[in-house]
């Protein structure tokens, strides 16, 4: 199916969890860096910014926030962040006031700047021959995680990456039949639980490394199951922290 390498490793990826003693080198770095930097932007607001996260107590403190052992572990540890600051400095500076800073519109538009240059960067990262993991984990204590990281009102951690030299092989996760997930023109909500018997099975053969000797659920289970159950976490603070930044003011 691949037409190059590129694709190739795209429809392979394979999150990795485990890395070994080695940092990246000032060459990948800066690289990664550059692709971040050069990601696509709504309006040309260059609405992110990235932070390189060396610290062992701020990894750690991100560790425990994420409740992950490798976070923070061996790799390079990065956050994403959604930045609104340094466009309201340049406004305030010019003798402006904020505008549509505060407004749900304007962060939304932050937030897809910096989920786009995520997966750009981790996109690189797999051609180069490394392996990441995406960390949505680190929003597990929102406000925490603003004050670990003394993060300025307008600014809001988006997701974590960790980059590394692989140290682990995990199995190709398998994914929802391409009929469950592409339609033509108009949404197909002729959906049956039993389009997905095929999947469920399939499913049920992965091994999650986290946990080598389980095989996981059916994709039906998990849906149906803790993920999505109603209980209360720190996650749902998300809201109450975007207002305490100055963000989504508009609801």
């Amino acid at each position: 199916m691949a037409e190059n390498k590129f694709v190739e490793k795209q429809l392979t990826h394979k999150t990795i969890r485990a890395f070994k003693e080695k940092e990246l080198s000032q060459t990948q770095l800066t690289t990664l860096l550059e692709v971040a930097r050069h990601t696509s932007t709504s309006l040309f607001m260059q609405q992110f910014s990235v932070l390189h996260i060396t610290d062992p107590e701020k990894r750690a403190a991100i560790r425990s926030i994420s409740s992950q052992k490798y976070v923070g572990a061996n790799g390079d540890l990065f956050i994403f962040i959604a930045d609104l600051y340094r466009n309201q400095q340049i406004r305030r500076q010019l003798g402006n006031d904020d505008g549509r800073l505060h407004t749900t519109d304007i962060f939304l538009q932050a937030y897809e700047d910096t989920v786009l240059a995520v997966q750009n960067v981790l996109n690189a990262a797999e051609s180069m021959g490394l392996g990441g993991v995406i960390l949505g984990s680190i929003n597990d204590d929102p406000q925490k995680l603003i004050k670990v990281l003394n993060l300025p009102k307008l600014t809001y951690p988006v997701l974590g990456l960790q980059i590394g030299v692989p140290d682990q092989t995990p199995q190709l996760k398998p994914r929802l039949p391409l009929e469950l997930m592409a339609f033509g023109n108009e949404y197909d909500t002729d959906f049956n639980l039993d389009d997905l018997k095929n999947y469920d099975e399939i499913v049920q053969t992965y091994y999650d490394l986290r946990d080598a000797n389980r095989r996981i659920d059916s994709f039906s289970k998990q849906v149906n199951g803790n993920k999505l159950n109603k209980k209360n976490t720190k996650r749902d603070e998300q809201v109450l922290a975007l207002k305490k930044q100055g963000l989504c003011l508009d609801f």
